[in-house]
Order: C-alpha cells, then sequence, then structure tokens
C-alpha cells in the first residue's frame, strides 16, 4: 500500500482521533487511478457528488443506504467505480432512549483490532477555481443482532478477505452486492 504525499496534509490526519465528525478529512484507502496499487489517502467526510454546483456537502451525505445507492443520485456513479475503504478501530452509534436523550455506544470488533467500513467516494472541481475536493461516504445496511438493540442500522464492514473484491471489483455489472449486508457476530 502506498501514501498518498501532498503538501496540504500532514502525519496529524494519520493520528488517533476519538470523535471524527462529518465534513473532518479522514484517512480512506482506494486504489490509484495509475497504479492500480492501494494508496492511503486523505478525503472529506460528506460526499459531494461531481455534479453538484458547489461543494458543500450535506450531513445526508455521510451515509448512504445499501438497499437505494445504485439508484440514488448522489451516490450512483461512485457506487459503479470509485469504492473505497474507511479504516476504524472502533464507532459510535447513539440509541435514542426518549425524545430528548440519547446514550452513545462504542462498538469494536471482539479482537479490539482495526477494520474497514465499505466507502465510496468522489471528486468535485470547482469549475471557477479548479480546485478539487474529494469526498467519501459509508455505506449501511439493516443491523445485525447486537446492533439491532441499538440503532436500526449499522456502517456495512468490509472482512480483510473481501478487500481486494471490494476495491478493484471490475465492470460495474460485477459489483459486490453480497458484502452489503450487517457483519456477521463472532460468538
Amino acid at each position: 500500500m502506498q501514501t498518498h504525499n501532498t503538501s496540504v496534509f500532514d502525519d496529524s490526519y494519520y493520528a488517533p482521533s476519538f470523535n471524527v465528525a462529518p465534513q473532518s478529512l479522514q484517512p480512506v484507502v482506494r486504489l490509484d487511478s495509475e497504479s492500480g496499487q492501494r494508496e492511503l489517502t486523505i478525503m472529506r467526510w460528506g460526499l459531494v457528488p461531481f455534479w453538484a454546483k458547489d461543494g458543500k456537502a450535506s450531513f445526508s451525505t455521510i451515509n448512504a443506504k445499501s438497499e437505494t445507492v445504485a439508484t440514488s443520485p448522489a451516490f450512483r456513479e461512485a457506487w459503479k467505480t470509485r469504492h473505497c475503504l474507511v479504516p476504524a478501530d472502533w464507532f459510535y452509534e447513539w440509541q435514542k432512549l426518549d425524545e430528548k436523550t440519547k446514550q452513545p455506544y462504542a462498538i469494536a470488533m471482539k479482537s479490539d483490532g482495526m477494520f474497514a467500513f465499505a466507502g465510496l467516494w468522489e471528486k468535485w472541481k470547482d469549475k471557477t477555481t479548479g480546485q478539487v475536493l474529494r469526498t467519501y461516504t459509508i455505506l449501511t445496511t439493516d443491523p445485525n443482532e447486537l446492533m439491532a438493540s441499538i440503532h436500526n442500522r449499522m456502517p456495512v464492514i468490509v472482512a480483510p478477505k473481501d478487500y481486494g473484491r471490494w476495491l478493484d471489483h471490475g465492470e460495474p455489472s460485477h459489483l459486490p452486492v453480497d458484502l452489503l449486508r450487517p457483519y456477521p457476530l463472532r460468538r
């Protein structure tokens, strides 16, 4: 895997963060368009479609529902060709207790190791300045047994054995739809 080096990024983007928020810059893994090799690069969380009039992403583009990603105008082009992996070692999910109260839960793998969410990325270019903005979204699916008691959705977690298949799925007719499922519980 390569690290994408550019002068606007420094090592602080790769440091642990306990509160990753929408619109923040985060590391993601994608395939380099020239070499075809995996690269680690920095993108902003909240996908901005290539056809958007401006580079502002709404909070509704931080996640993409697996069930509608192929037909949603905001995500369907990225779904065909621009997959990425979003590394994490845990994530927060918020359980609604009542109208005013939510309880946060930190969700991690039993092994306590890193894992990756299924993501899509997009490149948006400002027609006036020529500035390029790279953004991503995280795919979600129905919850597994553990998550169902907390929330009605969960991020799609890609098993390490499927990383290559998720990133390099080949033709748009061979998209890895079967990976868009709840992560199985390990007992």
